[in-house]
């Protein structure tokens, strides 16, 4: 049984990862994707958009982390991946599920699903241009519109060397609304000789027991239940599969304060102070489907613009104040980073 952390565009970082993943429960995680699109990328773009690559291809907790590309083209897919195999990743993910419309208008991620010998393609030339020992996974939907081609698009990934396949159980036009037809990842997996991984709606310990029944399959990605309840792998590797009482996620939330902490000083080297509100923002809003705390931390700071009102605001519910709280904001980021 695996747990797997899904990549998340636009929030799931390194930085965020580095939270999640602080004290293990994952096999492994997915950074956001690197697009592919006619041009070979510097070997320093896959050093920022995965940090780990310089730490062993690990979090600072020592979960392996996967680099993921999209793209449409073949042989540009291939040649990014030698570069990328070069700096020694955990293991190369290909985005064929992101259903972003602006994405998919540039022939990349879900809006492949209709061509499954392009699938085939792609997979074989980026197999080809990595050594063997680097493990080549595949990401997909069950399809644009309907699943009609998906046992076919698996196929295809699998006969081009993608050595497993994580399945997200809806089709681009379903987005992120639910269900997740989990079903069809059961039918997948009878059609593909590799593992396959089912992602999609997994909120709960209780929903991570009904996928693995209904998909029949023994591995699960997490994505937004990851992020909304952080110690969720933890409760189904303990197999506490009962919905957290009020007193559990209190101690829960004591223990995120530090999290929280951590995260905010992470953000703050990654990006400038003044851009660090919205991403303390992004996570607080998802964490309060679980924790009224962080429901009433999230309505404090709503409305608050600068990096000073949110971390004093902070500090007045328990986050451990930064180090360099004192600072002028401008000054902050780089005594965090010297430190």
């Amino acid at each position: 049984m695996r747990l797997l952390l899904a990549p998340m565009e636009g929030l799931l970082d390194d930085v965020l990862r580095a939270a999640l993943t602080a004290s293990g429960g994952y096999d492994y995680a997915v950074t956001e994707f690197a697009r592919v699109s006619g041009t070979l990328l510097p070997e320093r773009f896959f050093r920022r958009l995965s940090p780990e690559l310089q730490c062993g291809s690990r979090t600072v907790g020592g979960t392996p982390v996967r680099v993921q590309l999209l793209g449409s083209d073949p042989v540009c897919m291939g040649e990014n991946a030698a570069r990328l195999a070069a700096l020694a990743p955990a293991g190369i993910d290909l985005n064929f599920g992101c259903p972003a419309p602006t994405v998919n208008r540039h022939r990349g991620g879900a809006a492949l699903l209709d061509e499954p010998e392009l699938l085939h393609h792609i997979a074989a030339a980026v197999r080809r241009a990595v050594p063997q020992q680097i493990p080549l996974t595949a990401k997909m939907r069950l399809g644009i519109n309907d699943p009609g081609r998906a046992i076919e698009c698996a196929q295809a990934l699998v006969d081009g060397g993608a050595g497993g396949l994580v399945v997200h159980a809806r089709t681009k036009a379903d987005g992120y609304r639910p269900p997740a037809h989990w079903e069809w990842v059961a039918r997948i997996d009878e059609a593909v000789v590799v593992p396959v991984v089912a992602n999609g709606e997994v909120w709960s310990a209780a929903d991570w027991q009904r996928c693995r029944a209904v998909s029949g399959v023994a591995d699960v990605m997490l994505g937004r239940g990851a992020v909304a309840d952080p110690f969720l792998a933890a409760r189904i590797r303990a197999g506490r599969f009962d919905t957290p009482d009020a007193g559990e996620r209190v101690r829960e939330w004591a223990a995120l304060l530090s999290l929280l902490g951590d995260f905010r000083d992470r953000v703050l080297r990654k990006v400038e102070p003044r851009h660090a509100p919205g991403r303390i923002k992004q996570w607080l809003h998802l964490l309060a489907r679980n924790y009224v705390q962080a429901q009433q931390l999230f309505a404090a700071i709503r409305p608050l613009r600068t990096f000073s009102e949110v971390e004093r605001m902070l500090e007045l519910h328990g986050v451990p104040a930064s180090a360099a709280r004192a600072l002028a904001p401008a000054r902050v980021a780089p005594l965090l980073e010297a430190a």
